[in-house]
């Protein structure tokens, strides 16, 4: 089972995000956005869609880091003060992007009109991106020091699946919680090309070249 959980799921997540990604994009590329419903309701959305992805985007930018840069990371939190920072500031920014994710769904839950735009992959996504914040300030309050042991499970881990030559040693002796986080989120990467998340990969790098666009006002000229 732990060899299914742990060194299968990551490659069969990679493969249909890939693979979806690409199939999405050359049938339907215009759903290649966020679909905003800005336009039906932008108060709550402002305070949830800030919050959420500021704490998120920090978030993962911290577990990114210390992936690349494993080395060098250990030697910043080796100090109890710098890592007792790191603990503080990472809780705050988990529980901002859960509060704003909360409120998010809460917007689409009791706002008539953006509920229905709402489609069923929007309701499993919000519902799973709740419990996989969740499971985070699980762990963050339950295990402390995670930017530590997290260099030493969980990064490499993630290098022997980079290598292709998983090791799951590394992780089947850590919290069923911290398990669950694990494969949650590579569910959520195999699901992210059927989704609204696909709006991370989109940059609008084509206003760089493209021609100036003319607009012609056509409208009846005043007696």
């Amino acid at each position: 089972m732990n060899t299914f959980l742990f060194a299968v799921i990551p490659y069969l997540a990679v493969a249909i995000a890939v693979i979806g990604g690409i199939w999405r994009y050359r049938t339907d590329r215009f759903s290649y956005s966020s679909q905003s419903s800005q336009f039906l309701e932008k108060r709550t959305l402002f305070w949830g869609s800030v919050t959420w992805h500021y704490g998120i985007l920090f978030v993962l930018a911290a577990h990114v880091l210390a992936l690349m840069f494993w080395d060098p990371w250990g030697i910043m939190i080796a100090d109890p003060n710098r890592l007792y920072a790191f603990e503080i500031v990472g809780l705050a920014l988990s529980v901002m992007a859960f509060a704003g994710l909360a409120l998010l769904l809460g917007r689409r839950l009791f706002r008539s009109q953006v509920r229905s735009v709402t489609t069923t992959m929007d309701w499993v996504l919000l519902v799973l991106l709740l419990g996989q914040m969740a499971l985070g300030i699980w762990i963050a309050l339950g295990y402390r020091w995670g930017s530590d042991w997290y260099l030493h499970t969980v990064v490499p881990w993630l290098h022997s699946l980079f290598k292709l030559s998983p090791d799951v040693g590394y992780v089947i002796v850590l919290p069923a919680v911290v398990k669950a986080h694990a494969v949650l989120g590579f569910f959520l990467i195999a699901l992210f090309p059927f989704t609204r998340l696909v709006h991370v990969v989109t940059y609008p790098i084509t206003y760089l070249w493209r021609p100036y666009q003319v607009y012609v006002w056509n409208r009846r000229a005043s007696r």
